[in-house]
């Protein structure tokens, strides 16, 4: 098609409309006259419930003629216990698909429902109980009791949490922290079941099934310090020293308030090196943590794991006070020990439980430490800091910086420290990514520190056994060699 001057005109991309929900495709079908409200007593506030809202309700179902059919009410033969849904999540009729977001907190509404609204509807996902009067037209009252923003916890439902004060940080316990927190357990209906609420808070490691399962999977997503009602059905309700009877209860209401978590690590996942934090330090995990190798200030005091817990070197007494300085990811101290303190804050106390293969039988042994030790230490993080930063800095200071790293990659390289020379070299060549020599003198320079780096990561793989070729038919065949 030909266009004439003037007549070019910008064509603007379509937006792609969202695809309707199931639910929203339902109420769609909805037809005029099939549902009637009226307002029986009036609630409060202007707020309505929507999607991802957890509706608290209680029902009655009547004919036209006020024949009760059901209800949640215990005067008319139910249990007693308020229903529990949540908007665009929970399987329910239509009618009250389309009723429920109308309603305001503490109102009463009475809904007229056609069949076709309610269990008669095509396909509904909702299956009537076999004497209930589907093909009827009925009258729906609802009361709402409450309603509130939901974290659904398990994809059934079976557990919902309810946030009353949001908690401190981001942290949340998991398994196997240490936690305390105060807890209330209550029916569905209100009655007290089981109260930690006075004295100390209950106490219960993470992952030891020491709570119900559901109520684990909740305080698995709060916070220190937040407050929140943990609903959950049946099929979470596992027995556990803190409800140790759970026959007969379909769901259980837990008001909880997540006193304090201590940070517990298993650090090689098999028990053996466990990092407990013991005191909390300032900043938040992992963002304020030397996890980059660093220059690290640290008070300890090692103990061996014997009924005395003999003392074989305290920083405070026998190093004059000072603390412990060193610099991370240079083999300096145990790995154990190096491991866990990567993993901490400053001024944060952590105990550390360690084998012996993580502590001195790879390190030089203090005299008073046996062999096959195994060891605990109690760390103090004081502070750390940070490797320097290589930019704007000129060439000659970059490549005496480099000199220094690649030096200390040297001395592992001859301690046996494969893997942690190894890192040295790597860390420098990832630096001069970003080098640019400016003549051709600094540009000889680079090549041949950078060629050497490369001959020196290639020396540690075949070290670390990572070639195919034994190390004896590599050095017959290959020429590369560590350049000390």
């Amino acid at each position: 098609m030909d266009v004439g001057e003037g007549a070019v005109q910008e064509i603007e991309p379509q937006k792609k409309e969202k695809e309707p929900t199931e639910d929203e495709k339902r109420r769609q079908k909805i037809a005029p006259g099939t549902l009637m409200k009226a307002v029986v007593r009036p609630g409060g506030g202007d707020a309505t419930p929507s999607d991802n809202y957890q509706v608290v309700y209680h029902y009655t179902v009547r004919t036209l003629d006020g024949v009760v059919v059901e209800s949640s009410r215990s005067e008319y033969g139910g249990k007693g216990i308020p229903i529990r849904h949540v908007l665009g999540k929970s399987k329910m009729i239509v009618g009250l698909l389309e009723g429920i977001p109308t309603m305001l907190k503490g109102e009463i509404a009475m809904f007229k429902m056609k069949p076709q609204v309610h269990y008669g509807e095509d396909d509904c996902p909702v299956v009537a109980p076999s004497s209930f009067p589907k093909d009827d037209e009925l009258h729906f009252e609802i009361e709402m009791i409450d309603f509130f923003k939901a974290k659904v916890i398990s994809d059934d439902l079976g557990v919902v949490k309810k946030v009353i004060t949001e908690g401190q940080g981001w942290e949340c316990p998991r398994e196997p922290y240490e936690v305390k927190a105060w807890i209330c357990a209550k029916t569905g209906d209100g009655k007290v079941i089981v109260t930690r609420t006075q004295g100390e808070p209950f106490f219960f490691n993470f992952g030891k099934s020491e709570v119900p399962k559901g109520l684990e999977m909740g305080i698995g997503t709060m916070t220190r310090e937040e407050k929140a009602v943990i609903y959950v059905t049946s099929q979470y309700l596992t027995t556990s020293p803190f409800l140790p009877a759970v026959e007969g209860l379909e769901e259980v209401h837990f008001e909880v308030e997540l006193v304090h978590f201590i940070q517990v690590r298993d650090m090689l996942g098999d028990g053996r090196l466990i990092k407990r934090r013991i005191r909390d330090g300032k900043g938040e995990f992992p963002m304020d943590c030397p996890l980059q190798d660093s220059l690290l200030r640290v008070h300890y005091k090692g103990m061996l794991q014997n009924e005395e817990k003999t003392i074989f070197f305290d920083t405070r007494v026998d190093n004059h006070g000072q603390p412990l300085e060193f610099c991370s990811g240079e083999g300096l101290v145990p790995e154990g020990f190096e491991m866990c303190v990567r993993l901490m804050v400053p001024e944060e106390i952590a105990l550390v439980t360690c084998p012996p293969d993580y502590a001195y039988d790879k390190f030089p042994r203090p005299a008073n430490v046996p062999e096959g030790a195994h060891i605990q230490w109690e760390i103090e993080l004081l502070g750390f800091e940070m490797p320097k930063d290589w930019t704007g800095l000129n060439f000659q200071t970059i490549m005496e910086e480099a000199e220094k790293i690649r030096n200390t990659g040297n001395r592992l390289f001859k301690e046996r420290k494969f893997e942690l020379a190894k890192a040295k070299y790597d860390k420098v060549l990832r630096e001069f990514n970003h080098v640019n020599p400016q003549d051709d003198e600094e540009g000889k320079i680079f090549s041949n520190t950078r060629n050497l780096l490369h001959l020196n990561v290639a020396a540690c793989y075949l070290k670390m056994g990572e070639c195919r070729k034994s190390i004896e038919t590599c050095n017959k065949v290959c020429p590369w060699t560590l350049v000390l």
